[in-house]
């Protein structure tokens, strides 16, 4: 069965590509090495694409007999989105839609949409459910929900059946340490692997819903064999618990160093999973501080 995972080369995506492929999938990857990542990872038994989500010509017939996509190609980053939105939704809004068109030209069976949970914003609900009030507070939020709402439309209007996860925050082997976009977790270990102070951001108090890479690629795994059909379904992606970032840090290193706020970021973040557990049968599995005790 072909298979086509955009932004296979990415942290989430290409564990996710390395997963299908042990399961024997013909796994096809489009993803232009554009991200801001470390570096790129690649399966020698995928085919690889290096191309934009953003041409679609160059694109559309790649999904040619493709049974599932798991569309992950995204510019993720906030503060990235905050600096330039244009790009940010030329990729995320205009990039979904060229690969939901491709879907319909192709009557692809299924799209899997790696949403995010920043589309909650400052909400005060938690544990946060599906159904918590949207508030984007930057441009990376409000793209990727406009791209939720093109899964929604194309569902509704070609038959294209697909879900939509709000994951919350993923960490694990391979995501980026560096740079000013690098994912918290895996910055902190880099950082007391080199004898650098651990950089936390404003006063460290925020609390942070921490859900490891495995995981995530578990549900997606769980939403392809899914014999229902699932038509736009949102779930929330966490573990169901929230730590703060000053005790994270802590935890790690004795020497830590702040660094001022950023904008656009909300102070708490912590998922209702029920949805996710009762509908596709899911649960989480690796808790993060046995995770970093493995790995400091």
């Amino acid at each position: 069965m072909k298979i086509i995972v955009t932004g296979g080369c990415g942290f989430i995506g290409s564990h996710l590509v390395n997963k299908l492929v042990d399961m024997d999938y013909d796994v096809h990857v489009i993803d232009d090495c554009s991200a801001d990542n470390n570096k790129f990872y690649f399966n020698d038994k995928a085919t690889y694409y290096k191309e934009s989500i953003c041409d679609y010509l160059k694109i559309e017939s790649i999904f040619k007999d493709v049974h599932t996509v798991f569309h992950l190609a995204a510019e993720a980053r906030l503060q990235a989105s905050i600096e330039n939105p244009i790009y940010c939704t030329n990729v995320n809004v205009l990039g979904t839609v060229n690969v939901l068109n491709a879907c319909k030209v192709h009557n692809i069976q299924r799209i899997i949409y790696s949403g995010t949970s920043a589309v909650y914003g400052l909400t005060e609900n938690f544990p946060t459910n599906e159904e918590t009030v949207i508030d984007c507070l930057n441009p990376y939020a409000a793209t990727k929900y406009s791209g939720e709402e093109m899964i929604r439309c194309f569902t509704k209007l070609y038959n294209i059946d697909s879900c939509i996860f709000r994951y919350f925050n993923v960490y694990g082997e391979n995501s980026p340490v560096t740079g000013p976009y690098s994912l918290v977790i895996g910055r902190f270990l880099n950082q007391k692997q080199n004898d650098m102070p651990l950089t936390v951001v404003g006063d460290g108090f925020s609390k942070r819903d921490f859900i490891h890479v495995s995981d995530v690629v578990s549900v997606n795994i769980k939403a392809m064999q899914y014999s229902k059909k699932l038509n736009a379904s949102i779930f929330n992606i966490g573990f169901g618990k929230n730590y703060q970032i000053i005790n994270i840090a802590k935890y790690i290193s004795s020497h830590i160093e702040y660094v001022p706020s950023r904008q656009g970021e909300a102070k708490t973040t912590l998922a209702s999973i029920k949805k996710a557990e009762n509908v596709l049968d899911w649960k989480p599995s690796i808790d993060l501080f046995n995770w970093i005790d493995n790995h400091k």
